[in-house]
């Protein structure tokens, strides 16, 4: 196993849902308030998961990344809260805890909520029911929706020579994403941080795949997972064609060794946010010692100049603590990354897990 050290899209146009998602999109990553200065990344330790801990921490960290300045969070804003609900095993998702104090600190600021995703076994509300989410949530009149009713999103996707067919007539990828993301101003995106089997690790942008609704994942999987580091370059497009997207990463607990769903738990006692998923996820692989090009999507991302990427010119500011003031010695990685395709009957395995997971009460 490799031992951690201690420690979205084109210049001109970018794919998306409708061409004002697309025009939101660049206005958003090249305003003012993104040109000038460097990117906050708040990181924050986190002692505990109670709620007094996590309301204070929570709000100190979203505050101090100005997520509510540079995303003109205000009362009517729509915010989709885009938590980690893989599957109902409570490590391989985001804390309760954590969701709550997020939604808590939005409503402060007059937000309209959304919680939701779509699990990559299970259905959203079964999955929220089994971690605990779905009481926890309760109080403050919210459910989880299920991210459905998908729409076909087009990727600016470059397809590797090997896959282009004998006279690269090949057509660009497409992801078909719930339509719900077109409902939003920006998106929330709280992944819990975890090692990936196939990607290395998987955090705030890889989040993102949820937004695929059901079984097309699976299917985005068989069709475009056979070149690892294109798979992770139609993760880069897929970033790209969302509206904006903040971050939030729980990291008190994370999870390493194998991922996302079989890891072991690691106490990192980190919590993070930035109005940037790159910039937090490029923050993130620091604490780990490493760099974005180590990183499958990191490395698609900075061949892209994501905007909020150091390859892009964007500095972080550390409003907080830094990533070397994390101890993450012990935190064990892959060796070794598996393959994202899936084989036939690999394929048709997971889809009959995901349809028996969806039926359970």
């Amino acid at each position: 196993m490799k031992r951690a050290g201690p420690g979205q899209g084109g210049q001109n146009s970018v794919p998306g849902l409708d061409k004002a998602d697309a025009r939101r999109h660049i206005r958003l990553m090249e305003n003012q308030s993104f040109s000038a200065g460097a990117m906050p990344v708040a990181l924050g330790r986190c002692e505990g998961y109670d709620r007094q801990s996590l309301d204070r921490l929570t709000g100190d960290v979203l505050d101090a990344a100005r997520i509510a300045q540079f995303h003109s969070l205000k009362p009517g804003t729509k915010v989709l809260v885009k938590p980690n609900l893989l599957m109902g095993k409570s490590l391989a998702c985001t804390s309760p805890g954590v969701v709550v104090a997020v939604c808590r600190w939005l409503r402060d600021h007059g937000a309209q909520m959304a919680v939701a995703d779509s699990p990559g076994f299970g259905r959203a509300g079964t999955v929220a029911r089994a971690i605990g989410l779905e009481s926890a949530l309760r109080p403050l009149g919210l459910a989880v929706r299920e991210l459905d009713r998908p729409v076909p999103v087009r990727l600016d996707a470059d397809l590797p020579p090997g896959l282009q067919g004998s006279k690269g007539g090949r057509k660009k990828p497409s992801f078909q994403v719930s339509s719900a993301v077109r409902e939003c101003d920006f998106i929330l995106s709280l992944p819990r941080v975890k090692a990936h089997g196939q990607m290395l690790l998987t955090l705030a942008v890889k989040n993102c795949f949820g937004c695929v609704s059901g079984l097309h994942k699976a299917v985005a999987h068989a069709r475009e997972g056979r070149d690892p580091a294109y798979f992770a370059d139609c993760l880069a497009a897929l970033w790209a064609a969302l509206p904006p997207v903040a971050a939030l990463a729980d990291g008190g607990v994370a999870m390493h060794r194998t991922g996302p769903s079989k890891g072991e738990p690691f106490v990192l006692k980190l919590m993070g946010a930035s109005p940037s998923a790159v910039a937090l996820d490029e923050a993130l692989y620091a604490v780990f010692g490493l760099a974005p090009q180590d990183v499958p999507l990191g490395a698609a991302l900075a061949r892209r100049k994501a905007p909020g990427s150091a390859a892009a010119g964007m500095e972080m500011a550390f409003p907080l603590l830094r990533p070397e003031d994390f101890d993450a010695r012990g935190f064990e990685l892959p060796q070794r990354l598996s393959h994202t395709s899936f084989h036939p009957a690999r394929f048709v395995q997971s889809c009959l897990r995901r349809a028996i997971a969806a039926i359970k009460k």
